[in-house]
């Protein structure tokens, strides 16, 4: 079973719903080593100076931003540490809009957010809430060190998290020559309109993912097994069964937090024209009852593959 990349909460207003962040994805594809021809020997990158030669060590590496071309800034450690976000484990939901006003050129990475054990009421609540009222929730969320910007939909029986692109990540479409003009303009005649109509309706269908395959990956994975069986070669790795994640015992009165969370976010038509998307009312958030957690992995920088 894959494990949550952490246990937190959702939280708006005062309501605080337990869940665990779990992948979305599933990543195919396929990674190589390199290796000398000769003897099968692992042939690995390293680290080499320039000015040197010489391969560098870990501890002595930095990191630089070229501002100009053949230009660097070296930037220190307490430089990233002062522009990381707080280490926080919950998806802030700071609106509810309307799902079509989010293009799809804004979606980068799905993730499911799973309830925990007990913690069930609180989960269903907020999906079913959403889909009666036709809405998406738009959060902020910290994953490993970066804050995202996130939206929250409900998906069937489940509470569907999907990364956004921020607005400066996406090019402008003005920023291309694109043909204008009708049709007529363009000398395309009726009789090539009926016929393109035809073509797209001949080939509509509705979309079924499942039929369509990576070739390129089939083929290759194919090749693999070949050569297995030729080698005679057999990998296995032992997979330790996960503990089952608890929620908690608490009972929460959710009509008196939802009462509170609509008088504190109460406002008048002149306020919510004025008040800026991002801007929160000041709320004392509740703290979730601790829960068995994955440990924590240190962050290593990894070796570089083909």
């Amino acid at each position: 079973m894959a494990k949550p990349l952490w246990n937190g909460a959702i939280s708006f207003g005062l309501l605080h719903i337990p869940v665990q962040l779990m992948s979305g994805e599933r990543r195919v594809d396929l990674h190589f080593h390199l290796v000398d021809s000769r003897d099968n020997s692992r042939v690995r990158y390293e680290r080499i100076s320039e000015e040197t030669g010489e391969e560098v060590p870990w501890k002595d590496i930095a990191k630089a931003f070229e501002y100009e071309k053949g230009n660097y800034v070296v930037l220190r450690d307490e430089d990233f540490r002062n522009a990381a976000p707080e280490s926080r484990e919950s998806v802030d939901i700071e609106a509810f809009v309307d799902p079509s006003e989010v293009g799809p050129e804004y979606f980068e990475r799905p993730y499911y957010l799973v309830p925990p054990k007990k913690a069930e009421k609180g989960y269903v609540l907020l999906r079913e809430t959403l889909k009666a009222l036709h809405k998406v929730a738009i959060a902020r969320v910290v994953i490993r060190t970066r804050e995202s910007l996130a939206m929250v939909r409900p998906s069937g029986d489940a509470l569907q998290l999907l990364l956004l692109r921020y607005p400066q990540e996406l090019v402008a479409s003005d920023a291309y020559h694109f043909p204008s003009g009708t049709a007529k303009s363009h000398r395309i005649s009726p009789r090539e309109s009926a016929m393109a109509r035809q073509l797209v309706e001949s080939m509509s269908d509705r979309f079924r993912p499942a039929q369509y395959k990576d070739e390129f990956r089939e083929k290759l994975s194919r090749a693999i097994r070949e050569r297995l069986k030729r080698k005679g070669a057999r990998i296995a790795r032992k997979l330790e069964a996960e503990p089952a994640h608890e929620g908690s015992d608490k009972v929460v009165d959710f009509m008196a937090l939802l009462r509170k969370s609509i008088a504190t976010n109460r406002r008048t038509p002149a306020q919510a024209a004025h008040r800026p998307a991002a801007e929160k009312p000041a709320r004392k958030r509740p703290r979730a009852k601790a829960t068995p957690a994955a440990p924590k992995k240190t962050h290593r920088s990894p070796r570089k593959r083909a």
